[in-house]
């Protein structure tokens, strides 16, 4: 495993806000601009497989990898020899929710899908963790 990137935040609103805005997929540009459009099949759980298309390049492959209301969602990008995991954490604090995000990539090639893509997400990871956490405590 080779992490990419990590972002951390906290919020006044819900877990529940932010996990239905994560299996929102259709609303994923909104705060994470480098998406140019998300499909997935529904219902939203472990297992569902959708296709991501990122501004400036291939579509990409995912699956649902872990899914808990409220606590989680990760997906999985599958790459040539190597997979790409995007982890969504959130839990519950006296103010609101504590929010943490992981990027990560594993396999044989995971060593040159992280010199290829890494540095873009260690830009962007934080930054679409802020603009989802201003989305959801604008609602």
């Amino acid at each position: 495993m080779i992490e990419l990137a990590t972002g951390a935040a906290s919020s006044t609103a819900s877990p529940d806000a932010f996990f239905a805005r994560w299996v929102d997929h259709a609303s994923w540009s909104s705060w994470s601009p480098d998406t140019e459009w998300v499909k997935v099949g529904t219902p939203v759980r472990v297992g569902t497989r959708g296709v991501l298309k990122p501004k400036g390049g291939p579509k990409v492959r995912f699956f649902v990898s872990a899914c808990e209301p409220g606590r989680e969602y990760t997906d999985t990008s599958l790459l040539p020899g190597a997979r790409l995991l995007f982890q969504h954490l959130v839990e519950p604090t006296p103010s609101g929710s504590a929010l943490r995000v992981r990027v990560w990539v594993e396999g044989p090639l995971g060593r040159i899908w992280a010199k290829v893509m890494g540095g873009g997400f260690r830009q962007t990871a934080q930054a679409d963790l802020d603009r989802l956490v201003a989305l959801v405590e604008r609602a």
